[in-house]
Formats: C-alpha cells, structure tokens, sequence
C-alpha cells in the first residue's frame, strides 16, 4: 500500500488504533440524535431516492437482467416484490459439470446438471452470499431503501473536482443479513445524482475495507450499470476517510470490476 498523507500518519500517531475507531463511531451515534442530524438524515435520504430514480428508479421492479462476471453468468429476476438470483458455471475440475445456483425469498439451492445437491448450511450459506453480493453490488444503488438500511449525511465533498454526498449506511440486524454488521459509504454526485463512488467495511474471511471508484457507465434498458476500480485500505483507518485517502493516492489497486454482455428484458419473456 502506498504510504497515507502526512495529517493521516500524524493522527495514528497520537491515537491508538481502536480508540480512533471507537471514538469516531460514538461521535456518529451521538451526532444523529441531533435536530441539525435528523435533518441532514433526511437530506441523506431524498439523495439516495433521486440517486435510484437516476439509476432506473420503477425500471428495477420488474426487470429480467442477465450479465457475465468473471468466469461465471448471472440473472436478476425481480418482479412484484419477490427476486430469484441466479448464478451459472463448469466446475473448474469438470467442465462438463454446469453448476446452477438458484437464491429466492425463500432460501437457496444448488443444481449441478438439473440434479438438486443436498448442502450443509454452512456451504449454502457460503455460496448465497457470493451470489447476492454480485447481484447487490451490479445493481446499487437499489435496495438502500430496503427496510433494514439506515442512512446517515456525512457531509459535502469534492473528489477529482467534482462535488458529492457523502452518505453512510449501516443495517439493522432484523432483516439486514448475515452480513448486517457490514458499513458503506456511497458518494452521490451533487448534480447529476450518479453513484460514482464507494466504500465498505466487510467482516467475511478476516474482513477489510474496499473503495471502489466508477467508470464505463452505460445503460441497458433504462438501468444505469458500471465497471469499478477496486481498491484495499488499511483496515485500521476510518471507512469514511476513504475519499481522502484516494485523491491522495494512497490506496493499492487490488482488481477491475467488469460486467460484459448486460441484457435486460421484462421478466415474462
């Protein structure tokens, strides 16, 4: 990783580590019991209502979306509230082995050439987060006004000239997944109402915190899709100092997030 600006280095300096972390979250939660934060709160969520009307708004409640990433194909069906995701590839150890991974409101199974596999919990629980992560990131900004998701206005700022929102979310844990204890912070572009940054905290697999950075917008059927840089921070520094960090030019660049040949159509066809 590259080295951080010097204010960033200066103040690990003079705090520990867990107690800059522990005092920036009670800062936060103090802050939002506030009049002036309800306020921001609720600017913080008229921003994420233009940002998915921008991105495809009604288009997302009754979509067929099909797209490739990496070696494997996916499908979104939404359609009247409910979803069915879908994941499709050879086992790498067999590629005449087509596994189908199949998440719905009601759970999730694995096929492997149409024959449903009996799973542990835990490996289905596995294989359903990586599917919904792909299908949850692809589609972003919809579902931030899922029931469980809590907003909070972190403020106005410029990244590469450019002014933004700066919004951070966290999850309730009734209705917000195994993966509730998660953070992000989303950047909404203050004119056009573009997601054109993000960050998160993750806790899977020893954790870490990724920043991701928009390019190649393009829209399909009304839906506005995009590729992203991705980047690896210091799990120690603040998520919300993300932006800071990568106009610096202190984040390593671990990967490109592509999505090629996006199809969407109406779910009936």
């Amino acid at each position: 990783m590259n080295k951080p600006t010097d204010s960033m280095t200066d103040f690990q300096a003079i705090c520990p580590k867990g107690l800059y972390m522990l005092l920036a979250c009670c800062m936060l939660a103090a802050a939002c019991h506030s009049p002036a934060a309800r306020e921001e709160n609720h600017l913080a969520q008229q921003v994420i209502d233009q940002a998915i009307a921008v991105h495809g708004g009604s288009r997302y409640e009754d979509a067929d979306i099909r797209f490739r990433f990496r070696d494997k194909t996916y499908r979104a069906l939404l359609q009247n509230g409910r979803f069915q995701y879908e994941r499709s590839f050879p086992l790498p150890e067999d590629s005449l082995q087509l596994v189908h991974d199949v998440l719905i409101n009601e759970g999730f199974f694995r096929e492997i050439n149409g024959i449903r596999q009996a799973l542990p919990d835990s490996t289905a629980d596995k294989y359903a987060n990586a599917l919904n992560s792909v299908i949850y990131f692809a589609l972003l900004p919809y579902r931030l006004n899922d029931p469980a998701v809590n907003k909070t206005y972190l403020g106005e700022v410029r990244i590469k000239g450019e002014p933004y929102h700066k919004i951070a979310i966290d999850f309730d844990q009734q209705g917000g997944g195994k993966d509730y204890e998660d953070t992000f912070v989303y950047w909404i572009h203050q004119q056009q109402y573009t997601m054109d940054y993000l960050a998160y905290r993750f806790h899977v697999e020893g954790g870490g915190i990724r920043f991701r950075a928009a390019y190649n917008p393009r829209l399909v059927g009304g839906i506005r899709f995009a590729d992203y840089e991705n980047y690896q921070m210091d799990p120690t520094y603040p998520l919300h100092l993300a932006d800071s960090l990568y106009e610096a030019g202190a984040l390593k660049r671990l990967s490109l997030i592509e999505l090629k040949d996006i199809q969407l159509s109406p779910p009936s066809e």
